[in-house]
């Protein structure tokens, strides 16, 4: 017979067992799911913050979007007039060459719309005529039998009358449609008011206006906001003055074949290819529709073919030429994720959309390729918190972007 004391030793020797009932703690639930689902779990409620995020922003950008077509239209002349305020400013106190940056701006613009308006009203009364013929011409082709389908004059006079007809039952939607249009030019001003007036202290003030917001955080933060601002400017403003380049060469280019084409109004077609240009994977192509209408009209069929061939090659020129030229390493982005914010700012935005949204995914994905590769912040125990006295403060040089 085992003595007591031998007893109790057996006894501290076995495994205690688990009462019935006793609850298990979050450590052991966490340790019991499996890695994958884990790390699935993080991730998703990760994704779950970035998304609210994301739609807060468009939130708040909805509900300013005057105010943000402003600042992106300044931060836009800002980017293409910041080299000749540099330059003018070798010679002249920088206010003085902001000045002269933005009145030249102005005035080739201003040049250029004087230019198309003179070379529309010279040529308005041949374009009409040749219009006419080319009308005229299109519909003895379709009444020729030459296509699979036959178009009879009667059913075109028929088409036309209900055309018509349309317009005449839609007269009062068509009059409201006019005067939100004419709203709308007043935003347009407004925000282009806004626009230059922003330009003006971003280009003579602007570093000094960034030093003061970075001496506004915390010590421990602001090489990340350094970082980040001249990663996501030098992005923005290689895009935008790559872009510009891009769009006045094949403004010139279109011009050129256009006038070797004999083609009317070869002027404005040319600056709506220079606008098209601003306008990622439609733009183009919306110019070489409208351009093709006016040859096919004016001068018959293979003009309107010749010109959808050029302007197609100046395309591809742009494509494979310019752009790996002119952008470079600024801008490396996929196609198909250019394809993609395209279509996502269109169906968001509109028109508006389809030109901020590869800027926008450009600066991001610099922004973010720049980020994971700093080091992250010291703790606050570790660096001043940048309000106190003993804070260090950014001058000019170091927040330089």
């Amino acid at each position: 017979m085992a003595e007591p004391g031998e007893r109790a030793g057996a006894q501290a020797a076995r495994p205690a067992r688990r009462v019935a009932g006793t609850r298990r703690t979050p450590q052991s639930v966490e340790h019991d799911a499996p890695h994958w689902l884990r790390m699935l779990a993080g991730s998703a409620w990760r994704l779950i913050v970035v998304v609210i995020a994301v739609g807060m922003v468009f939130y708040a950008t909805s509900q300013v979007k005057l105010l943000f077509i402003a600042v992106f239209l300044a931060l836009v002349f800002t980017a293409v007039l910041r080299p000749l305020v540099e330059l003018f400013a070798r010679f002249v106190p920088r206010f003085l060459a902001t000045a002269l940056a933005i009145l030249t701006g102005v005035l080739f613009f201003a040049g250029l719309l004087t230019y198309v308006g003179y070379s529309v009203a010279n040529e308005w009364e041949d374009l009409s005529d040749q219009f006419s013929n080319g009308l005229t011409q299109i519909t003895d082709f379709l009444e020729s039998g030459k296509l699979p389908f036959r178009i009879t004059s009667e059913q075109i006079a028929e088409w036309i009358n209900d055309a018509q007809q349309w317009v005449q039952d839609h007269a009062g939607d068509l009059a409201g449609q006019a005067a939100q249009s004419a709203g709308s030019v007043v935003e347009v001003f407004t925000a282009l008011a806004l626009a230059i007036f922003c330009t003006v202290f971003f280009l003579a003030r602007g570093r000094e206006m960034w030093t003061w917001f970075l001496n506004q955080l915390p010590e421990r933060f602001r090489e990340g906001w350094i970082q980040a601002g001249g990663a996501g400017w030098y992005t923005f403003s290689g895009y935008t003055r790559g872009t510009v380049i891009i769009a006045v060469t094949d403004g010139i280019l279109a011009f050129i074949l256009l006038l070797i084409l004999g083609v009317p109004l070869a002027a404005p077609l040319a600056v709506l290819v220079f606008i098209g240009a601003f306008i990622p994977l439609i733009g183009a192509p919306a110019a070489m529709v409208i351009a093709m209408i006016v040859a096919l009209a004016a001068n018959g069929f293979w003009s309107a073919v010749f010109v959808g061939v050029g302007i197609a090659l100046i395309g591809q020129f742009e494509g494979h030429v310019l752009q790996p030229l002119v952008m470079g390493k600024q801008v490396a982005i996929h196609p198909v994720v250019v394809a993609l914010a395209v279509a996502a700012g269109t169906l968001t935005a509109g028109i508006l959309g389809a030109v901020v949204s590869v800027p926008l995914v450009a600066v991001a994905w610099a922004i973010f390729s720049r980020m994971r590769t700093l080091d992250p912040p010291m703790a606050p125990d570790e660096a001043d918190d940048g309000m106190g006295p003993q804070g260090s403060r950014v001058d000019d040089e170091d927040a330089r972007v």
